[in-house]
């Protein structure tokens, strides 16, 4: 068994403007998982640069309002709302509230640094 303590976990600035926090990827969990999860904090006013990745991905708002854009379609999302976005989507999310939005994201198979394009 694998307990990760929000408390215990340091955030670290992500390529996109976010603060991430990495809860579960195969390099830290002893399970032999191939996913990972991790909380994403972004200020208000605030967006990720345009991307896209070869995983997929599902988004799950924590607290705050965002607009996920996802290819053509935008999609609001608040507090306790999720979406799937699929491998190869060009993406962002933005802030659109007043106060941090916190969002977990579940990719699968786990992120990886070289299967993400910055697009912007």
């Amino acid at each position: 068994m694998s307990v990760k303590k929000n408390s215990e976990i340091e955030a670290i600035p992500g390529n996109e403007g976010t603060k991430i926090k990495q809860y579960f990827h195969p390099h830290n969990t002893l399970n032999g998982i191939n996913y990972s999860l991790a909380q994403f904090t972004l200020g208000p006013g605030k967006k990720t640069l345009l991307h896209r990745i070869k995983s997929s991905e599902i988004y799950y708002i924590l607290e705050g309002y965002a607009i996920l854009k996802i290819n053509d379609e935008a999609y609001q999302l608040k507090k306790d709302d999720s979406c799937y976005v699929s491998p190869m989507s060009v993406q962002y999310i933005e802030n659109i509230g007043s106060t941090n939005l916190r969002f977990l994201c579940i990719v699968e198979p786990a992120w990886k640094p070289e299967d993400e394009n910055i697009l912007e």
